[in-house]
């Protein structure tokens, strides 16, 4: 097992690893196009684990300038309890700092009791002053 920057190149094996694992939706990514753009955008921040050729875990990190933002936390269950999620974490959060952010948010789906867990064990706190409101943009037709 590797854990790699997660590229372009790899959009056909993490968007079918994203439909498999269970509260992991793909609508920010959902085709490859805005997938290059985060990708553009966000240079050197996203992970992933590869077990062979298999992806087997990932990490989507962004920034706005001055706060950093996790999408996409996702291993295998095969793969869970052994540290990789912190691992590919940790990475992303340090290529957070060598841009000078030093503050990161995940958000989380409010019925993913196994995500709630997994964010608690690694002392992320949950933030229960803050509502996230959300507005489907309609796009022109390509």
């Amino acid at each position: 097992m590797r854990v790699s920057r997660l590229t372009i190149d790899d959009y056909d094996k993490a968007t079918s690893f994203w439909k498999e694992t269970v509260g992991i939706g793909i609508a920010c990514v959902e085709s490859r196009e805005r997938m290059t753009s985060f990708l553009k955008r966000n240079p050197n921040l996203s992970f992933k684990l590869s077990d062979s050729d298999a992806i087997v875990g990932t990490v989507l990190c962004g920034h706005d300038g001055t706060r950093g933002y996790l999408h996409h936390l996702a291993l295998a269950a095969s793969y869970r309890g052994q540290g990789m999620g912190k691992m590919m974490v940790d990475k992303s959060l340090g290529e957070l700092r060598r841009l000078g952010i030093s503050k990161c948010h995940f958000f989380i789906d409010s019925h993913n009791g196994e995500g709630d867990e997994l964010w608690k064990t690694l002392n992320w706190s949950e933030q229960r002053e803050v509502k996230v409101y959300s507005h489907d943009i309609e796009l022109p037709a390509e």
